[in-house]
């Protein structure tokens, strides 16, 4: 008869990925994914690296598992913050100012994680995962700016391409300060700079027609 597995060895299965995960995540966190290599991974974890091997038949699958992972909590975070910002102040602007807050802010207090969610190099299918992390922050700021153009709160605009743009220029703006080879900088007053700058991009009517003639 073929082996089927029990409820119980499912459970521990799970929990040793899970164990497995955490410990890239912490390495990653801490030096980036160089420093996260399948046998530091596994003594962290307190594996033996066949084990990892079982769970992830390759580094990079390893890398993209724990990317979906920190991402998706990011984007989660910024999400749960905009709602907050709406059940007390149901406008648009709030609720954007919420979520760049906080995307700003939780990579600003976690550098090197950061760094390795916007910049480090990477192998493609974490850049990939990447892609799904930018995607779903300008999916949701689009969201925003959607429901603050239906209510009249700000002007007419693409947003779709706007969320985009929102999440390019955030990213660009935080690769220099978030380099591990960069100085600190001042947290708040970057944060401050990044909500004011996209605020302004988006409530403000471009009073130029570009159709018109010199």
């Amino acid at each position: 008869m073929p082996y089927r597995p029990t409820p119980n060895t499912e459970r521990k299965r799970a929990a040793t990925r899970e164990r497995v995960v955490s410990a890239a995540r912490e390495l990653i966190a801490h030096g980036g994914y160089r420093e996260a290599q399948v046998a530091a991974v596994a003594a962290r974890a307190g594996v033996a690296t066949g084990t990892v091997y079982r769970h992830f038949p390759s580094k990079a699958e390893l890398f993209a598992e724990v990317f979906r992972t920190v991402s998706q909590a990011e984007v989660d975070a910024a999400r749960r913050a905009a709602e907050r910002a709406g059940a007390g102040e149901d406008t648009a602007t709030a609720r954007l100012q919420a979520a760049i807050e906080t995307f700003a802010g939780r990579a600003l207090r976690a550098r090197r994680q950061a760094w390795a969610l916007l910049a480090e190099p990477v192998d493609p299918a974490v850049e990939a995962e990447r892609l799904v992390f930018r995607r779903a922050h300008a999916a949701h700021f689009a969201a925003i700016l959607r429901a603050g153009i239906a209510r009249g709160e700000l002007p007419d605009q693409d947003a779709d391409v706007v969320g985009a743009a929102l999440v390019g220029a955030l990213g660009e703006a935080l690769v220099g300060p978030l380099s591990p080879v960069a100085p600190r900088a001042d947290p708040d007053a970057l944060t401050a700079t990044l909500v004011a700058f996209c605020l302004r991009s988006v409530t403000e009517e471009d009073r130029h027609d570009v159709h018109a003639r010199p």
